[in-house]
């Protein structure tokens, strides 16, 4: 813990977090503020080491949550590079989901392991359609258009931007004459070759000719060194996965088990049920080395069956995200900082880490939700309209915008995210979540360096310098705050201006 001098009982001011939250009434992150500490280093000293769950230990408190307008393959390798997890959703086949799973496992930084892929039958009219869905402008051409058959050329803008027949097959313009490199070659060996022959894409084959991966110059000349990622023992980056209560989802366990996922989110919109502490012990039994995440739970009681069923980290919240009605919906839930201090402090003491899900929408709700007892923060909002988002963008009144969806809305319910209600019967859908949209933030490899700077010099503010010693202080009654009244909570926003123009996270 950082040596800075405790303040006397006589100059103690605000409440300890115990006492802030005994008041018989639920508080959310905008409720309080925590006080100013003792400052003796500086943001770049400050280590976010975090715990996701008992066993797994990662470089940042983020994560991204399991919806399907958030977290895919494309998003856990973005959030795993930067210290973080993406929880892959169930909205989709077991096989579907494995995929995706698979696909963070065998990423390799600086190498494109599933490209587009065309046939020489295809027209340029596909090429077309491929540019606009991905921005791709080099496609490789195998005999049939899949990764099974041989690499015979590859189309780039310069073969067809003056062709202005759109029916004309690939075959008759893709270029032949390839530079190709083996599998097994280094990133550098591949700038080298790019360099020298002045390329855009480089094939990667195996010894039948077959493409394994793909490396673009665009790629890496970007390509940046990521020391905080999160990775397993082997060094594959760490990716989670959802599943329900439903029996379909020992077979699902089963499949991603054997594609190596690290962390399972047992994903209820209530997780205090005898489904989902079967569910726990039986993960926990047939596959011990996965570490389960069970919730959403945002009392002690609820906490406590979770913990005795086997649980190695709990999700904590119901209905504080932007895009659920659970609580005006069903009446039931709980304040969500209120739920995150309740359920910390008792899963603490059973070394039980907690993940804060919802109701953040910047850094210091962020801040706030470590404070308080969570070890790593889950968003959905925040990472919503990111380039690594699934989904495709598209305008409305000028703005570039992407759809975001609650799984319990009744769009998301229709493709399969009732799997969060465990009911007799799903003909009657009552809808606890909404669809939206969100406008375009970039991409989230460098949103995220944004929060990460933001929470450090939050906690300098603070005046700690880890999460640990956070937390420590936190139970020891000396981190301090303070509640605010509404008119506080005005005061200490934008205000008496006739316009501004408010911060963006947007970066390119």
């Amino acid at each position: 813990m950082s040596n800075h001098p405790l303040p006397g009982s006589e100059l103690l001011d605000g409440v300890s977090g115990q006492e802030l939250f005994s008041v018989n009434m639920g508080l959310t992150y905008r409720d309080f503020l925590v006080l100013p500490g003792y400052i003796d280093f500086n943001p770049s000293d400050v280590d976010l080491e975090t715990k996701l769950s008992k066993n797994i230990t990662l470089k940042r408190p983020l994560m991204s949550s399991p919806m399907d307008t958030v977290t895919e393959s494309e998003m856990a390798i973005a959030q795993a590079l930067m210290g973080g997890i993406g929880i892959i959703h169930y909205n989709n086949t077991i096989e579907e989901q494995v995929e995706l799973v698979r696909k963070v496992k065998r990423f390799e930084n600086g190498f494109i392991k599933d490209p587009i892929l065309l046939s020489p039958e295809h027209t340029l009219a596909d090429l077309d359609a491929v540019k606009e869905k991905y921005g791709f402008s080099g496609i490789p051409i195998t005999e049939d258009g899949t990764a099974r058959t041989k690499l015979v050329g590859i189309v780039t803008n310069r073969d067809v931007d003056f062709e202005r027949d759109r029916d004309i097959k690939l075959g008759k313009v893709m270029t032949t004459e390839l530079i190709t490199a083996n599998v097994g070659i280094s990133l550098r060996e591949a700038n080298d070759i790019l360099r020298t022959s002045k390329k855009g894409k480089l094939p990667i084959v195996d010894k039948q000719g077959k493409l394994v991966a793909l490396i673009c110059r665009s790629d890496l000349k970007k390509n940046k060194e990521f020391p905080q990622s999160s990775k397993d023992d082997q060094k594959r980056l760490r990716v989670g996965a959802a599943l329900s209560t439903l029996p379909e989802s020992r077979d699902r366990m089963a499949a991603l088990a054997e594609v190596g996922v690290d962390a399972i989110i047992i994903d209820s919109a209530q997780g205090n049920s005898s489904y989902q502490m079967e569910m726990i012990q039986w993960i926990k039994s047939n596959f011990p080395n996965t570490d389960v995440i069970g919730g959403n739970v945002v009392t002690k009681a609820q906490a406590a069956n979770l913990i005795a069923a086997g649980a190695d980290g709990l999700r904590i919240g119901m209905g504080p995200g932007s895009i659920c009605i659970t609580q005006d919906t069903m009446a039931v839930g709980r304040a969500q900082a209120t739920a995150v201090f309740k359920t910390a402090e008792y899963a603490q003491a059973h070394g039980v880490p907690v993940i804060a899900d919802g109701g953040i929408s910047n850094i210091g709700d962020i801040a706030n939700a470590l404070a308080i007892g969570a070890s790593m923060c889950m968003m959905g909002s925040m990472f919503a309209g990111t380039k690594e988002a699934p989904g495709e963008y598209f305008y409305e009144n000028g703005i570039r915008l992407k759809k975001y969806r609650g799984m319990a809305s009744l769009e998301a319910m229709n493709k399969g995210g009732d799997k969060r209600y465990f009911s007799e019967s799903q003909k009657i859908k009552v809808a606890q979540g909404v669809s939206g949209y969100v406008v375009d933030k970039g991409s989230v490899l460098n949103l995220i360096p944004y929060l990460v700077q933001g929470l450090r010099q939050s906690f300098q503010d603070m005046g700690y310098r880890n999460i640990p010693d956070l937390h420590k202080a936190l139970r020891a009654g000396q981190l301090r705050f303070e509640r605010r009244t509404e008119s506080a909570q005005a005061q200490g926003s934008v205000h008496g201006l006739y316009s501004y123009t408010k911060p963006s996270m947007r970066a390119e």
